[in-house]
């Protein structure tokens, strides 16, 4: 086996000449479409980051929408019971009020009806005192008989009252 020295610098050439085509026309094109590749790819991990990120803010922003929509319905609960209690409370002391003024009502008329049989049942011992009166000094009778005209005169009042 022999070295030849032109071979070797034939196949050099070659060589150079091979790299220096597939480097214009192979190489720069295909390194070209693999950057444009790579760029591509870079620039759909950034949008999918970003859309993650997105992603993230609207849930959070959904939970605090939903925190915030559930202490106002908790707030709205609250006030309605409030309200509720609030228009018992009013009911129950409308109750009352009328309750009393019924009751003080009542008493008034009772009062007014014992003192209206007071003052006829007064009005009825009077005039029978006056009867008893004209009696007795009509007849002028003994103490027994008048004992008896009281007592005649008095169940003559229990059988008409």
């Amino acid at each position: 086996m022999s070295f030849h020295w032109e071979s070797t610098v034939i196949a050099i050439i070659a060589f150079v000449l091979l790299y220096w085509l597939l480097n214009k026309y192979a190489f720069g094109p295909l390194f070209g479409v693999m950057e444009k590749r790579r760029q591509l790819v870079n620039e759909e991990i950034e949008a999918a980051e970003s859309s993650r990120r997105e992603a993230e803010q609207q849930l959070a922003e959904q939970k605090r929408a939903l925190e915030e929509a559930r202490k106002e319905a908790q707030e709205i609960i609250e006030s309605a019971r409030r309200t509720s209690q609030k228009q018992a409370d009013e009911i129950i002391q409308a109750a009352r009020e009328e309750a009393n003024r019924l009751k003080n009502e009542a008493i008034r008329e009772i009062q007014n009806e014992k003192n209206n049989a007071i003052a006829a049942l007064r009005r009825q011992v009077s005039g029978l005192s006056v009867q008893i009166a004209s009696k007795i000094l009509e007849k002028q009778v003994d103490e027994k008989a008048h004992e008896q005209l009281v007592d005649q005169y008095l169940r003559e009042v229990g059988k008409t009252s």
